[in-house]
C-alpha cells in the first residue's frame, strides 16, 4: 500500500492522481483508513472516552497525511477534536477528574505562546506553527481530566504505542530491505519530512516508546501478557531500534544509549542484561550499513561535520538574540538568523596530515534543539515554564515509584512500574530534545498527560486513605502523612 502511494506521487506530482491500479490501491488505502477512523467515532457514541483515543490516533499517526485524494479533504483532526471535548462535557463521567499544577504550567505556556504571536518576527510563519501547537497543548491540558482509572491510562499508552509503532514497523521493514538513508527513508509515502515523519523526530519517538512497550507486555490488562503479546512486543522493539539505523539520525543512537543505561535501574538481572546488550551490539555492528557507521562517527568530531557545526552556530546566535529580545521572537524566529562558521576536515595519506578549513555562511537554519527552540521563540520565561513542567514530571514519577513499589497490595504496584516507565520515556525525550526541535511535539505531551493523570490518581487515593484512617482512628497514621499528598 505505501509503495503504491509513493509511486503515485512520484509519477504525477502533488495534487494529481494517476489512473490504473496505482490510483486504485491508493484509494483503497484511504478508504480503509477512513473506515477505521469512522468506526472509532461510532464506538465513541457508547463509550465517549474512545474519542480521546481516536484523537491520539489521528494526532500521532496523521492518516490525513498518508491519504491522496479523500483524506486530505476531510478535517479529521478538527472533527475528532470537537468530538473529544463535546463528548466529555456532555456524555462522559467526570467523577475523579482533577486539575493538577502541571496542567496549570501548560496553560501558562499556552497563554505565553498565544501572546508571542503579537510580537513574532515572522507573523505568517508563526501563525502556521501556532495552528498545531495550540491543539497539542490544549489536548495535553485536557487529557488528565479523562484519566480516572487504570484502564484508561493503559488504553492511552496502548493507542500511543500502536499509532507510532505502525510507523516504526513500516520504517523497520524498509530498513531491513535496504531502503534506509539519511533524509531518504519515507514512511507510508509521506514525503514532506516534517512532524512525526521527520527522521530525527521519529527516531527519538520510537526509542521513547520502548519503555511503554515493555510495560504493556509485562503488566497490560487489555491484552493480557502471553507468548503472542511478548513476541509482538519484541518485534516492535526491534522495529523501533531499526528506525535510527534507517534514518541515520544521530539523535536516535544517543537515545538508545540513554535508554540502555536507564533500563539498568529496573531490570532484575543487571549483569546478564549488560552481557546480553554487549553481545547484541557486537553482533549488530557488522550488519550496519557503512554510511550509517560513517555518519555516527561524526558525533565525536563536530568540526568536521557541517550539520553539527551549524547546530553550534545556531545555538550561539540564539543566546545573542535573547540577550536583546528576552521574551523571544515568536514561533520560527530562527528564520531571521545569519550564520558564519567554519568546518575542519583532517586528511591523512600516511606520511602527512592536512587540515582543510572551509568558511560557510548560512541563514534561516532551525534551532536543532528543543531547549534553544523554547528560548528563541518564547524567551527565558518560556524556557523556565517548559523546564519546570518536565522537572516536576521527573520528580512526581520518582515519588510515585518510591511510594508504591512496595505497597502491601500487589495489585497496586503497577503504579510504581508505570511511573518508572513514564520517567524513562521522558528522560529519553529530554536527551533527544538536546539535538532536535521537538519542544511541542504531541507524542511527548501525551506522555505528560499520562503522568498528570497517574499523579492525580495516586494523590487522590492517598487522601482517601488518610480520610478513612482519620474517621476510624481519629488521628493521622504515620505511614500516611499529609506531606505525602501535597
Amino acid at each position: 500500500m505505501p509503495i503504491s502511494t509513493t509511486s503515485l506521487r512520484a509519477a504525477h506530482g502533488p495534487g494529481k492522481c494517476g489512473t490504473g491500479p496505482t490510483r486504485g490501491h491508493a484509494t483503497m488505502l484511504e478508504l480503509a483508513l477512513l473506515a477505521f477512523w469512522g468506526g472509532f467515532l461510532l464506538l465513541g457514541l457508547k463509550r465517549p472516552f474512545l474519542w480521546v483515543l481516536a484523537y491520539i490516533y489521528v494526532d500521532l499517526f496523521a492518516p490525513q497525511r498518508i491519504g491522496w485524494a479523500i483524506l486530505p479533504s476531510i478535517p479529521l483532526s478538527l472533527i475528532t477534536f470537537v468530538a473529544v471535548f463535546g463528548g466529555w462535557l456532555v456524555l462522559d463521567n467526570k467523577v475523579g477528574s482533577r486539575f493538577t499544577f502541571r496542567q496549570g504550567l501548560m496553560l501558562a505556556l499556552l497563554i505565553l505562546c498565544a501572546l508571542s504571536l503579537t510580537w513574532a518576527d515572522f507573523p505568517t510563519e508563526a501563525a502556521d506553527k501556532w495552528s498545531w501547537v495550540w491543539k497539542a497543548l490544549v489536548f495535553a491540558i485536557f487529557l488528565p481530566l479523562t484519566l480516572t482509572n487504570r484502564l484508561r491510562l493503559e488504553a492511552v499508552a496502548l493507542t500511543m504505542v500502536l499509532a507510532v509503532g505502525v510507523i516504526a514497523i513500516d520504517g523497520g521493514i524498509k530498513t531491513v530491505a535496504g531502503g534506509g538513508g539519511y533524509g531518504t527513508l519515507s514512511f507510508f509515502g509521506v514525503s514532506d519530512n516534517s512532524g512525526i515523519y521527520e527522521g530525527s523526530i521519529i527516531s527519538c519517538a520510537a526509542i521513547c516508546l520502548i519503555p511503554l512497550i515493555l510495560w504493556l507486555a509485562r503488566h497490560g490488562t487489555i491484552f493480557p501478557p502471553d507468548w503472542r503479546v511478548r513476541l509482538f512486543a519484541a518485534a516492535l522493539i526491534f522495529a523501533c531500534l531499526l528506525i535510527p539505523v534507517g534514518t541515520q539520525a544521530r539523535t536516535g543512537l544517543v537515545c538508545i544509549a540513554v535508554l540502555g543505561t536507564l533500563l539498568l535501574r529496573s531490570v532484575r538481572h543487571r549483569f546478564l542484561y549488560m552481557a546480553f546488550a554487549g553481545v547484541a551490539l557486537m553482533v549488530a555492528i557488522p550488519f550496519l550499513p557503512q554510511s550509517y557507521t560513517e555518519r555516527m562517527a561524526t558525533i565525536t568530531d563536530h568540526q568536521g561535520d557541517q550539520s553539527a557545526s551549524t547546530r553550534l552556530a545556531v545555538w550561539k546566535w540564539t543566546l545573542g538574540y535573547v540577550a536583546e529580545h528576552p521574551f523571544g521572537g515568536g514561533f520560527n524566529a530562527y528564520l531571521g538568523n545569519r550564520l558564519d562558521f567554519e568546518t575542519k576536515e583532517t586528511q591523512s595519506d600516511g606520511s602527512s596530515t592536512v587540515v582543510e578549513t572551509q568558511e560557510i555562511t548560512d541563514q534561516g537554519r532551525a534551532y536543532h534543539s528543543s531547549y534553544f527552540e523554547m528560548l528563541g521563540e518564547e524567551g527565558w520565561l518560556g524556557l523556565v515554564l517548559w523546564l519546570w513542567l518536565h522537572a516536576l514530571g521527573l520528580w512526581h514519577m520518582e515519588r510515585i515509584r518510591r511510594s508504591w513499589k512496595n505497597h502491601e497490595d500487589p495489585g497496586m504496584r503497577w503504579r510504581a512500574t508505570l511511573a518508572t516507565t513514564l520517567q524513562q520515556s521522558q528522560i529519553v525525550y529530554l536527551v533527544g530534545a538536546l539535538f532536535v526541535g521537538i519542544a511541542y511535539q504531541p507524542f511527548m505531551y501525551v506522555i505528560i498527560g499520562m503522568q498528570c493523570g497517574l499523579w492525580s490518581m495516586c494523590r487522590a487515593d492517598l487522601r482517601l486513605a488518610q480520610s478513612s484512617h482519620l474517621s476510624r482512628r481519629g488521628s493521622i497514621s504515620p505511614e500516611i502523612h499529609p506531606s505525602a499528598v501535597r
